[in-house]
């Protein structure tokens, strides 16, 4: 992060001398002081941050491929005549400690068409599916293994 801060000063100058150079030190440690105390930044949570990056990016790569599979599902129920939505209410708990995972889970679940959380109680959810196929194996989705992931 002091790192970023030193960029951000000579991006901000708009140019690299020397002199920026040396002043930029010991202001972007001031800013990285700032933030350590009055943001309770720490170091400990950007290796974090970094080590779980590869794990976020594929998450979101989940969830786009996710979204899409379930826009074209949703799709040939709209279309096809025949198919009717069985509306069902499932219960089930996700096993995930913090509250962050928790919260990312129901939005991601709520962003999947034909999937809606209603409810959401530390780890305990109540989703509304379209169709009850939607609601077999959610409590083991891609989404909650990914993120149990995160916990190791």
């Amino acid at each position: 992060m002091l790192a970023l801060f030193l960029i951000l000063w000579i991006i901000l100058n708009g140019r690299v001398t020397l002199e920026l150079v040396l002043l930029g030190i010991p202001i972007a440690a001031a800013v990285f002081l700032f933030a350590h105390f009055a943001f309770g930044y720490s170091v400990r949570n950007e290796v974090r941050i970094i080590r779980y990056t590869p794990l976020a990016l594929w998450y979101l790569v989940t969830l786009v491929v996710e979204i899409f599979k379930a826009s074209l599902h949703v799709m040939g129920i709209i279309i096809n005549p025949a198919a009717r939505p069985d509306p069902v209410l499932i219960e089930f708990d996700s096993g995930l400690p913090s509250t962050f995972q928790n919260v990312v889970l129901a939005n991601s679940i709520t962003l999947t068409p034909g999937t809606v959380t209603v409810e959401m109680k530390g780890d305990h959810f109540l989703v509304h599916c379209l169709i009850p196929e939607y609601a077999e194996g959610i409590s083991e989705s891609s989404f909650v293994k990914l993120l149990r992931r995160m916990n190791q």
